[in-house]
């Protein structure tokens, strides 16, 4: 994976057409006329991820009200996301599965041993504690996953606009909530 290309805000969103784990065509296409957050994950037995998949959860009701829809990336096989009530309770969510990181090479996602071992030695056991505490999934990865995996989100305008992007910095570094509240409020960050 490239780490110098990047997303730059007020471009077209890279659009694709995929089937996501649940059987649906997603098409960023189809999401015109409302505002999007896209979000890249790790693998599915992240803690980091799943956490911040959860906190995304918990407001899907809110932010659908606004008009903002959610759509989620894994690098996980279908099967693998599958396999975990967790993921498969994520619907109406669209979770896709991204193996062999095609779209995540289109979003730019980058790829950093160095900023996955700062991440796991300074915070990694107290992100396990909390994720179980919560019934989240922690586990190892498996098949084509990857260690060095950065999140990344992304908002998209009703036009299909990159409003704003969010290369995280260490895997708990997020896009703040209250960014996301505004931009599903009023359309602008």
């Amino acid at each position: 994976m490239s780490e110098s290309l990047t997303l730059a805000i007020n471009t077209l969103a890279p659009t694709f057409d995929l089937t996501d784990i649940f059987g649906r065509r997603i098409n960023l296409k189809d999401y015109r006329g409302k505002r999007v957050i896209v979000g890249f994950f790790r693998h599915a037995g992240c803690p980091f991820c799943n956490i911040r998949i959860h906190r995304l959860q918990k407001k899907h009701a809110a932010f659908k009200a606004l008009g903002l829809e959610m759509i989620f990336f894994f690098e996980s096989e279908e099967k693998v996301l599958k396999s975990h009530e967790f993921h498969v309770d994520v619907n109406p969510i669209p979770l896709i599965s991204d193996p062999d990181k095609i779209w995540y090479q289109k979003y730019g996602i980058e790829s950093s041993g160095v900023k996955s071992a700062v991440s796991h030695v300074t915070s990694f056991f107290q992100t396990v504690v909390e994720a179980k505490m919560k019934g989240l999934p922690v586990h190892m990865m498996e098949g084509n996953e990857s260690i060095k995996t950065i999140p990344a989100e992304f908002l998209i305008d009703d036009k299909g606009m990159v409003r704003k992007v969010h290369y995280a910095r260490s895997l708990t570094d997020r896009m703040k909530l209250e960014t996301i509240s505004k931009f599903a409020e009023t359309g602008n960050v």
